[in-house]
């Protein structure tokens, strides 16, 4: 397990700098290989968490260590999904990068596998840990299209019509397909909050407890849905909803990360 994940780390690195590269001076070659070394950590990474989860029995997401992986293999899915779909093309370097950062973070962490507890070993934890994690990785990927539109938009505005302009998508593109990613991540993070308070009730009898992990996750929440509202009420768009898209993901990292390391709670993987 150690070395599939090393290599997964190592691939995702030679990724990131051709992500680089490719985003500086592109050609067929960064593009080609970056490509090639991200499908190839896709793939050592998804032996990675196969393997844990046979090992352990469970779903890899008992420690810090397991969920930031598994939520960065969810994150390369949805990219891969995205860039399949839409052909991006420079989509993997405002992404890729992002990945890499999220997976040294992993492996700094304790790796040890974990015992569940037995009061959390039913069905719920999959689903519930399934929805959130795919769920906030399209939302992570809505940032780096956000990112995309921004720097687009101020190609447009001072009419350098060359370099990066050729290469990005049209404002339109990346506009519609940032929302079509919140109009996936929110529904399944909202499904993830039903089912972990389903899953709350049917263990210690309370649908909230005011749990750390659940506040942010609600803010988390309620900050998405005003994005929407906004949009289709207010016909927020384009511009303002590349920069929420972006200040949505720090929320989210806050959640995963800040919460656990910075404040007690309940979903602190102990």
């Amino acid at each position: 397990m150690i070395l599939t994940f090393e290599l997964a780390l190592t691939a995702y690195f030679i990724a990131t700098i051709l992500a680089i590269l490719d985003l500086m001076k592109g050609s067929r070659a960064t593009s080609g290989g970056m490509a090639m070394f991200a499908g190839a950590g896709f793939i050592l990474h998804t032996l990675n968490v196969v393997l844990r989860l046979f090992v352990s029995g469970h779903m890899p997401t008992a420690s810090l260590h397991e969920a930031a992986s598994f939520f960065t293999w969810c994150i390369v899915l949805v990219f891969f999904i995205i860039e399949y779909r839409y052909k991006m093309g420079l989509l993997g370097s405002f992404v890729l990068p992002g990945v890499f950062i999220l997976m040294l973070s992993s492996s700094v962490l304790p790796r040890e596998l974990r015992p569940l507890p037995v009061i959390l070993r039913n069905s719920w934890l999959w689903l519930h840990t399934v929805l959130a994690f795919v769920g906030e990785a399209a939302l992570a990927v809505a940032c780096g299209v956000g990112m995309m539109y921004l720097i687009q938009e101020r190609h447009v505005k001072s009419k350098r019509l060359d370099g990066l302009f050729h290469r990005l998508p049209s404002l339109k593109v990346l506009d519609e397909v940032n929302y079509r990613l919140i109009t996936i991540g929110f529904p399944l993070l909202t499904l993830a909050i039903i089912t972990g308070a389903l899953w709350s009730e049917a263990i210690w009898g309370t649908y909230w407890r005011w749990d750390p992990k659940e506040v942010w996750s609600l803010i988390t929440w309620l900050f998405y849905a005003i994005v929407l509202h906004a949009r289709l009420t207010a016909g927020w768009h384009g511009r303002r909803t590349a920069i929420l898209s972006a200040a949505g993901f720090i929320a989210i990292l806050f959640t995963f990360f800040g919460v656990n390391l910075l404040l007690k709670t309940f979903h602190g993987f102990e």
